[in-house]
């Protein structure tokens, strides 16, 4: 993970419809151990690396750690999170030769499935990232085998760049395509 280093950070909050984009705070802790625990949550992404217990010992009290994490809250709850970082030089699949693209990534809690919050949410980032980071090109990268990730990074003008193996598994690796 490369974070984003060349943006203010924290950005005043992004607000939409049904949800705030913010950083994280303290009261976020437990939601985001929540997330990060969650078997159904990080099943396309390796599994939980930890226990929710563990998280709540490792998340640290401020978990606004680093710039390009968006905390997503519905109605004064946290419910999920958008990550917005530079893909590493050093790892393989990039659309521009020297790399650094802007990458985003989500994690929604499965009450808000189904709901349109992933793609409410992802559009309000994409558009913070159009006028933050003009121009970047920006990807994404999820297994195959999730077709929900696929299927909102397509609605959201996402295109497949290409296919690769990684983590055990086939992963579609996508670009943005902005309109002219």
């Amino acid at each position: 993970m490369k974070p984003l280093v060349d943006v203010p950070w924290p950005p005043p909050p992004i607000v939409t419809e049904r949800l705030i984009l913010r950083h994280t705070k303290n009261q976020d802790r437990s939601g985001l151990a929540e997330l990060l625990s969650s078997e159904i949550v990080q099943a396309y992404l390796g599994g939980p690396q930890h226990t929710r217990e563990q998280l709540e010992e490792l998340i640290p009290d401020d978990p606004n750690t680093r710039p390009g994490i968006f905390a997503v809250e519905r109605a004064g709850e946290f419910i999920g999170r958008i990550t917005i970082q530079r893909r590493d030089p050093a790892w393989p699949h990039h659309v521009r030769d020297e790399g650094n693209e802007v990458e985003i990534g989500y994690e929604f809690h499965p009450t808000s499935w189904g709901e349109g919050i992933a793609t409410e949410a992802t559009r309000a980032a994409l558009g913070w990232i159009a006028e933050t980071l003009p121009g970047e090109p920006v990807v994404l990268t999820t297994q195959v085998a999730n077709e929900r990730s696929i299927r909102l990074a397509q609605r959201l003008g996402f295109v497949e760049v290409e296919r690769f193996t990684a983590y055990g598994a086939e992963q579609w690796f996508g670009q943005l395509v902005r309109p002219s």
